[in-house]
């Protein structure tokens, strides 16, 4: 019986053992776990400030050279009579119609601002190509007006 007794009370050590031991263990990884977490969270914050930062940076510098874009035709050094200009934003700035305030257009100035080291981007590119090739035409659209038919 003693023997008995004896093997009852190693297997209730070696339970006690075994559940320490699987507690302490979880204990350590779930602290090790929850440094991780803080860890990332204080990174992701930092993170997530200068993302913030750069994107109000760079739209104070969109806004900024879309605000240039528009003031061009009235700074000081700019070549073209300021209402002879028709701003269109996009896919290019401007377009200057010199002698157009005379009544008498002598050219179409196809105009693109840059800020800072801007560059064309590839559409700008390809309708620079495009009016260099001379693939430009005129074309005329008339409609009804409402009441009118079309038939005549």
């Amino acid at each position: 019986m003693e023997v008995v007794a004896a093997i009852a009370v190693i297997a209730i050590i070696a339970v006690i053992i075994i559940v320490l031991s699987h507690y302490i263990t979880r204990l350590k990884y779930e602290k090790r776990f929850r440094d991780w977490q803080e860890a990332e969270i204080s990174r992701w914050s930092v993170e997530m400030q200068q993302a913030r930062k750069a994107a109000v940076t760079q739209s104070r510098a969109v806004l900024g050279g879309q605000f240039t874009e528009q003031m061009v035709p009235f700074f000081p050094d700019f070549r073209y009579d300021p209402t002879e200009v028709r701003f269109i934003g996009s896919p290019i700035d401007m377009i200057v119609f010199p002698g157009l305030a005379r009544g008498d257009p002598e050219e179409i100035v196809i105009l693109e601002v840059k800020t800072g080291s801007g560059t064309l981007t590839p559409p700008q590119r390809k309708i620079r190509q495009l009016v260099e090739d001379g693939m430009v035409r005129w074309e005329e659209l008339y409609r009804a007006a409402a009441g009118e038919s079309g038939a005549t």
